[in-house]
């Protein structure tokens, strides 16, 4: 939009925005840092941000992490505004009215927090705002200030643009009561059309009703004898078609491993099968999430040749205080942060099932350095995953939880022709201060992408580590 047309649909709009506005948000710094385009995101309503949180994204735009990109993106889109008109008397930046403007801190104005720190800067914005007798809400990711709000008497409310109803997320498969005759129909014809169970497709809605049940493609259905417990199937639906295929599961060892239970049978047909591009596992530790992701890859790079290597990246977000800075070059500095994976390596270079089990490397260690001194295994953290273009890879992206759905959304971008993509994550157990269950990027994929062709997910439960971890996942 020129200039001369965007001053056009200010002056249009901006006696009717005034006019017709029945909300104001005020926008904390990290709800801009987590979502750049957050400021276009209430619609015909009025975005407030405080001058202090401008303050805030100065410091932060120095930054070489997301969050700097962020901070940055947000200044050049204020600074575009700043073209249109004046940021302090509010810019109108869509045909529906919706209003930016930033707000100066009215220091005459009582306020019970001390003015020197800025989150209390930005709470006096709200504060004022409230004052007046507008509909002022104020929003922001920290826990903390919401419930400073609250003790101020101002609404506030977590930016829910991206969130998703965790409780409710999409697992991956159902199960089903059917006749005995319909599971040897599965395995005899070695398909079953969906309609053939139709009438046993039931679920239960968030509501406590019972509904029907939409299949989507690449879901599990297990199918449950009604007169024979014993007597069971396992189907997946084909995309596009209409029908179920029985699943089976690897018959031989992948990468030197087998699968446990009946949801590491659906996850390893879904990382082995190269028709499906984007796999998504969640589950709490020790269900085997990043160890079936490696081996699927390694199967497919080492012994199908099917990728050209496998690239495995995961945030750095430590747990509990971080340590400092590392010292050596980006290599030893990954180790400590890449150790899981190395845990992993081990695992399954250790196995019977490898080849790489030769005289010239007899232990553990050696194998891995081989491994990685081939390239067929490459270890990044995602701090350098934008603005590359990766094709025909096997990724997998650990940790996942702790990415916001911006990040997720860089990532999966980033892939390029040939190239799967496996995200893996426990969305029970978030570091990042500002995610949660319901907003982080691993969750809000699984909402977006079910339904895809292209996609498959599966959620584990059952903990396969070893006897004390499924007793410490089931009762700590």
């Amino acid at each position: 939009m020129s200039s001369t047309a965007s001053r056009d649909l200010q002056t249009r709009t901006s006696s009717r925005a005034s006019a017709t506005k029945s909300k104001q948000f005020v926008l904390d710094t990290n709800v801009l840092l987590h979502n750049p385009n957050s400021i276009y995101m209430f619609e015909d309503n009025v975005v407030v941000i405080p001058l202090a949180v401008i303050e805030e994204l100065d410091t932060f735009k120095k930054n070489n992490d997301e969050t700097g990109r962020n901070a940055r993106q947000v200044i050049r889109e204020l600074d575009r505004l700043r073209t249109i008109g004046h940021l302090f008397e509010g810019v109108v930046w869509n045909e529906q009215g919706g209003l930016i403007r930033i707000d100066r801190l009215d220091r005459s104005v009582p306020f019970p927090l001390d003015f020197d720190h800025p989150d209390h800067r930005i709470l006096a914005v709200a504060n004022a705002l409230h004052g007046k007798g507008g509909r002022t809400i104020f929003i922001s990711k920290d826990i903390n200030a919401r419930v400073k709000c609250d003790a101020l008497g101002i609404p506030a409310e977590d930016f829910e643009a991206d969130r998703v109803d965790a409780d409710w997320l999409y697992g991956g498969y159902a199960s089903l009561v059917v006749p005995s005759d319909l599971i040897d129909e599965l395995y005899n014809e070695r398909q079953l059309p969906l309609e053939r169970v139709a009438s046993h497709l039931r679920t239960v809605s968030p509501e406590g009703d019972t509904v029907p049940l939409l299949p989507v493609p690449n879901q599990y259905i297990m199918l449950e004898d009604e007169t024979d417990d014993s007597h069971t199937g396992l189907a997946r639906v084909l995309s596009d078609t209409g029908h179920l295929i029985p699943v089976t599961g690897p018959r031989k060892p992948v990468f030197g491993i087998m699968a446990r239970n009946v949801q590491q049978i659906m996850a390893l047909d879904l990382l082995l099968d190269d028709d499906i591009k984007l796999v998504t596992l969640i589950g709490p530790a020790g269900t085997g999430k990043t160890l079936m992701a490696i081996a699927a890859g390694m199967q497919k790079v080492l012994k199908e040749e099917h990728f050209d290597k496998v690239l495995v990246a995961r945030p750095i977000m430590p747990l509990g205080r971080d340590i400092g800075y590392l010292p050596g070059d980006k290599d030893e500095k990954l180790t400590m942060w890449m150790q899981p994976i190395f845990d992993n390596l081990s695992y399954l270079l250790s196995t019977r099932g490898s080849h790489l089990n030769d005289a010239e490397s007899r232990s553990t260690e050696q194998r891995i350095d081989q491994l990685l001194h081939t390239g067929k295994v490459v270890m990044e953290p995602l701090t350098y995953i934008r603005g590359r273009s990766i094709p025909h890879q096997y990724m997998v992206v650990d940790e996942a939880q702790n990415l916001s759905p911006h990040e997720v959304k860089t990532i999966v971008s980033r892939v390029g022709d040939g190239t799967k993509i496996v995200l893996a994550g426990d969305i029970g157990q978030i570091d990042n201060p500002y995610l949660d269950a319901a907003s982080n990027g691993l969750s809000y994929l699984i909402d977006r992408m079910t339904g895809q062709r292209i996609y498959g997910h599966v959620t584990l439960s059952k903990t396969e580590r070893s006897d004390l971890a499924s007793l410490a996942a089931e009762v700590l």
